[in-house]
């Protein structure tokens, strides 16, 4: 692991945990090892050994018996076959003068049990025991250099530490020791450590708590200098060169409204819709359709209708196309099928859709006007006198039926269906509608 590396981030089980294996100064350090790799995965332990190596970075984070339980960890979580990647933490403790000679001789016993020597005498005992016990006092501490030999991956291990020392050099640590307190004090229950974003500890501080704050705060670690890399500068456009084109690619995103959705539901309605668009139905199927959407009127949004595909309908089956619409009426498309009725050339079906509309449901004013409107330019735009006369007699009949049910307000209407009254007036259906609009003046 790097030594300027940000400590990773562990979650809050792994946490506490890690926290109370290491306050397990009790229990024998085979246990506390055979607890640790049953409850951390294989895929999880380089991670918490980070964080272990962090923590022993300074005496004062973790209590003496803390650091031996953490020294166990790292060694024994490795087999002797597999490269260890904490052996350099292992050996610049076993060689640290500075340290207690304890704590100097467990991590020599740890990196020369996988050697031959037998150190399950030392792993059976707790850490709390190892320490008061005479087991260190009387073990002779060897050189730096004949601990390397027992590791042939030391020399790689080291060559990499070399190259990383002078970024090590220019780093700075995130956790800063209280001056106050002085070394002595890492030899007993009570430190005191300052982190950035924390309150001063005193000495009578819980130690884990300030440490489950350091492990669960992302930006402890090392902080180090940051590689100033200046934007080269751009080359000057040529005459010839192309340049860099940014299209505006504002595309609009379709939601499929059918992804996911109940296809079974339905299935025999669709069916028969898609038979209605294509030719009238048998009565009986009429039926059958009127008969479905009338017990579950939601079915009507699973049977593949759509504003395009309301003029066929209409022309081949009013009945269902009427059906469906009055099903439609509080939908956001009903707006869409407004405006195919409103500009689908007139026809004896599609004023037959719209009166029964007018009668079934509260259609809006602005759409029955704008049909009014658009059946009165039909009549006098046909070249044919036979069926500009039928469709006149169709208009006057529907005009009339909607006066009469009072579903328009014929003031509203009122100069134009009265100048459509009068230039048909030879029709005998227009002079009734006129007759008619009189007796309302």
């Amino acid at each position: 692991m790097s030594a300027f590396a940000p400590v990773p981030t562990l979650r809050p089980d792994e946490r506490a945990d890690l926290l109370s294996l290491l306050a397990a100064a009790t229990r024998p350090l085979a246990d506390v090892v055979a607890d640790f790799l049953a409850r951390f995965p294989r895929e999880r332990r380089l991670r918490v050994g980070a964080a272990l190596s962090f923590l022993l970075e300074d005496k004062k984070m973790l209590h003496p018996t803390g650091r031996l339980i953490a020294f166990a960890i790292l060694h024994q979580t490795y087999s002797p076959q597999t490269e260890n990647p904490y052996v350099p933490i292992l050996l610049s403790a076993a060689c640290d003068e500075m340290s207690e000679k304890s704590e100097r001789a467990f991590a020599q016993l740890l990196l020369t049990s996988s050697s031959g020597n037998n150190n399950n005498e030392v792993l059976n005992q707790s850490a709390v025991d190892y320490i008061n016990g005479s087991v260190s006092a009387s073990q002779a501490l060897l050189p730096r250099e004949q601990l390397e030999k027992q590791y042939c991956s030391i020399t790689v291990q080291s060559q990499s530490q070399s190259q990383i020392s002078s970024f090590r050099a220019a780093t700075v640590r995130n956790v800063i020791p209280d001056p106050d307190v002085p070394q002595s004090c890492a030899n007993s229950s009570e430190a005191a450590i300052s982190s950035p974003g924390s309150k001063h500890k005193s000495a009578s501080d819980d130690r884990d708590s300030v440490i489950a704050f350091l492990l669960q705060d992302k930006s402890v670690g090392r902080l180090g200098p940051q590689w100033i890399r200046p934007t080269p500068p751009r080359l000057p456009v040529l005459d010839g060169e192309l340049q860099w084109l940014n299209p505006d690619n504002n595309h609009e995103l379709l939601w499929d409204y059918g992804m996911c959705a109940d296809t079974s539901r339905g299935a025999e309605l669709r069916d028969l819709i898609a038979r209605a668009l294509k030719g009238p139905l048998a009565p009986a199927q009429q039926e059958k359709v009127i008969l479905q959407l009338t017990k579950d009127p939601k079915l009507v949004y699973y049977c593949g209708m759509t504003p395009q595909k309301l003029h066929d309908l209409v022309e081949h089956n009013p009945l269902i196309a009427v059906e469906v619409l009055s099903k439609l009426i509080n939908s956001p498309d009903i707006s869409g099928y407004f405006d195919v009725l409103v500009h689908m050339e007139m026809s004896l079906h599609s004023m037959e859709v719209v009166n029964r509309l007018t009668t079934a449901v509260e259609l809006p004013t602005e759409f029955v006007h704008k049909y009014i409107t658009n059946c009165i330019q039909s009549c006098q735009n046909i070249k044919d006198k036979y069926m500009q006369n039928r469709l006149v007699r169709l208009v006057c009949v529907f005009l009339q039926s909607l006066i009469r049910n009072k579903i328009i307000n014929v003031q509203d209407l009122f100069i134009e269906v009265q100048a459509f009254c009068i230039e048909f007036s030879r029709i005998r259906e227009a002079a009734g509608l006129f007759r008619l609009l009189k007796s309302l003046d």
